[in-house]
């Protein structure tokens, strides 16, 4: 399966309610294998955490009750507010995360674009993680659709395959997952998202049994649009 060697970030790979509209922002990050340097998690530049959040709406009448500080999760998880951003593309290895600016607390929504061969981790619509994936080759494709996690296992090992799938959340019960991999340029996985090993460990602390990960074929939309609700699209082949 080919994969190109620079993966260039167009926006968060998520689904609209509406339509759906590419945005001209590119993150990207420096290379992450294992446990990144300490100063990894500082990648992203202080002005791209910094912007005054899109405000929820309020949830009730008279209008001019203020919208909820960014310390406490809004009422609609499902509207991104903040998308990571670092000037330049990806290269298959590559992940940020940073959590400066959002939300302690929080729903979170996890997002895979195939076409794009990114995966991003929201909580409360703010991103605070994105890496380069790898995904299903022709004979192994990745399915499409909305999935809540139904297992974790942070030493799981393929019980088809015999091989180490670190920090595995399972998705389906054929066994597709998201769980840490050697991300390499012309890699490609059984149906499975491979993330980097110290993007994974991350990704397995921020979620938990039920967290919704929707993944698309090139769905992008822009900052304050509705993500799709996990109700709204059911698994696709």
């Amino acid at each position: 399966m080919p994969i190109r060697p620079l993966v260039h970030r167009l926006a968060p790979p998520l689904i609209a309610v509406g339509a759906v509209a590419a945005i001209a922002l590119n993150i990207a990050a420096t290379r992450g294998e294992g446990d990144p340097p300490a100063t990894l998690a500082n990648a992203v530049p202080a002005n791209a955490v910094d912007r005054p959040a899109i405000p929820a709406p309020p949830a009730v009448k008279p209008a001019r009750i203020a919208p909820a500080p960014i310390s406490k999760p809004s009422a609609d998880p499902f509207v991104v507010r903040r998308v990571l951003d670092v000037p330049s593309p990806f290269q298959h290895g590559d992940w940020v995360w940073n959590e400066k600016g959002a939300p302690a607390t929080g729903p979170v929504v996890v997002t895979v674009d195939l076409a794009a061969q990114t995966l991003s981790a929201f909580r409360d619509g703010y991103e605070i993680g994105a890496a380069v994936i790898l995904y299903g080759a022709d004979n192994f494709p990745t399915p499409l659709g909305v999935y809540p996690i139904s297992e974790k296992d942070a030493d799981h090992v393929s019980n088809l395959y015999a091989a180490p799938m670190p920090y595995m959340l399972r998705l389906t019960n054929d066994g597709v997952s998201i769980h840490g991999s050697k991300v390499e340029w012309g890699a490609a996985t059984h149906g499975c998202i491979g993330v980097p090993i110290g993007f994974a460990k991350k990704l397995f602390a921020a979620t938990q049994i039920g967290t919704r990960v929707i993944v698309t074929r090139g769905k992008r939309l822009h900052m304050g649009d509705a993500i799709e609700k996990p109700d709204e699209r059911r698994p696709t082949a």
